[in-house]
């Protein structure tokens, strides 16, 4: 199947040609025909699929053909460095069409606010927003959604792990009741079907590849004590050729620590974390998509939604928690195609939890053997429950005397 096949208004279609875009990929073959239909869908399928186009293209055909002085459609994105990915695709196939979209998300100063408040004002077709940012519009009363004819969640499981659900609802109760409805999500809990049956209406359902790596992704592990890891994660950066990595760590201060590390041993790497300012996080994105930074580090905040192609090593220096975070950290790599290499450092508090993802990608990854130079690290038995650990001072605290209230005494009589 081509592209051509959908009857997409001519400069849409001009647009997917220049772009080089010819076929759909599976989601787009199943889910365009139904929106196109005017169907609600609530879609699943993992990262790299192209999810993103198999909603905008229909919606962009569809605009094409209405009336473009309104705010035709509203897509809610979980992290504004999807919002704006998510707008930037748009800018890309909608270039010869007059559709007109805007990123709306928080961060940044006052001025921002005031700049996404004068575009609204002046009216675009697509809004592309963090629930946040958009609830401040809407109770402003910037933004006029009487006639929004489409309303896309992007990244639902994403969004309801955030806490985003009571302000979805709220969201929602400025919309019209008539209007079609998509959701895409990349996992299926029961969570998101119990949103669907709130917002969906007789929806169709399209699920695509769930839950498993792409085949161009050469996935292996290193069992390792955590005082050995940063030497480890030194010794891979240094001694391959790796020309785009993303690091993923579980928490801020450890992103920053392997940063700092790594700049000190002549490795130059970014960190990407919370605590950016919006424009530091989209120039660290822009020179990393770019090819001009190598070594990106970050927590799951870049494991959905930042499209970079060209990505050959992800490197999980804390395994997941969960084991679907699994299948999008590594899904950063081997995409459109290509391959990659996925390696993942396993201590021995975390071996049930890489266990759990085993089971759910239905294959062993390889273990492979530390460098030379590096002492044996923890051995692999992921259904050995792991101890518990204290503090170094807990058999202190606890052979210390304990202060015991003095006996009561009777008052005289």
């Amino acid at each position: 199947m081509k592209f051509e096949d959908f009857n997409f208004v001519p400069s849409l279609q001009e647009g997917l040609d220049t772009m080089g875009f010819t076929k759909p990929t599976p989601i787009q073959q199943e889910a365009i025909p139904h929106i196109l239909a005017g169907k609600d869908i609530i879609a699943c399928a993992q990262t790299g699929t192209g999810k993103t186009g198999a909603y905008l293209l229909p919606l962009l055909h569809k605009i094409e053909e209405e009336d473009k002085s309104v705010i035709d459609t509203l897509i809610l994105s979980p992290t504004r460095e999807l919002a704006l990915q998510i707008d930037q695709q748009i800018m890309g196939l909608a270039y010869f069409t007059g559709c007109t979209s805007i990123a709306v998300y928080g961060g940044g100063d006052g001025f921002s606010y005031e700049q996404q408040k004068r575009s609204l004002t002046d009216g675009v077709n697509i809004i592309v927003a963090t629930p946040g940012r958009l609830i401040a519009h809407l109770t402003s009363g910037t933004i006029d959604l009487k006639h929004l004819k489409h309303l896309v969640l992007d990244e639902a499981d994403r969004m309801l792990d955030m806490g985003f659900y009571e302000d979805i609802v709220r969201i929602i109760s400025y919309l019209p009741e008539k209007r079609q409805n998509l959701l895409f999500s990349a996992t299926m809990p029961p969570k998101i079907r119990s949103l669907s049956k709130k917002i969906l209406v007789d929806p169709v359902e399209v699920s695509i590849a769930i839950s498993k790596p792409s085949a161009g992704i050469l996935q292996q592990a290193y069992l390792a004590f955590d005082e050995q890891k940063l030497a480890l994660l030194t010794a891979i950066l240094s001694n391959a050729d790796y020309k785009s990595v993303i690091v993923f760590a579980s928490r801020k201060e450890i992103v920053k620590k392997l940063n700092s590390t790594l700049n000190r041993k002549g490795i130059p790497s970014e960190a990407f974390h919370s605590d950016l300012e919006q424009g530091e996080r989209e120039d660290i994105m822009m020179r990393f998509k770019g090819k001009k930074l190598a070594v990106l580090i970050g927590t799951d905040v870049i494991s959905r939604g930042i499209d970079v192609e060209g990505i050959s090593l992800v490197v999980n220096y804390d395994v997941p928690p969960d084991p679907e975070d699994y299948i999008h950290r590594i899904g950063r790599t081997a995409r459109a195609e290509t391959t990659g290499t996925a390696i993942t450092f396993i201590n021995e508090k975390d071996q049930q939890k890489f266990g759990r993802i085993e089971a759910l990608i239905g294959n062993e990854v390889v273990k492979m053997p530390l460098p030379e130079g590096f002492e044996i690290g923890p051995v692999y038995q992921p259904s050995v429950r792991p101890k518990k650990t204290f503090s170094p001072d807990w058999k202190k605290k606890k052979s210390q005397p304990q202060h015991k209230r003095p006996p009561h005494k009777k008052a005289n009589p």
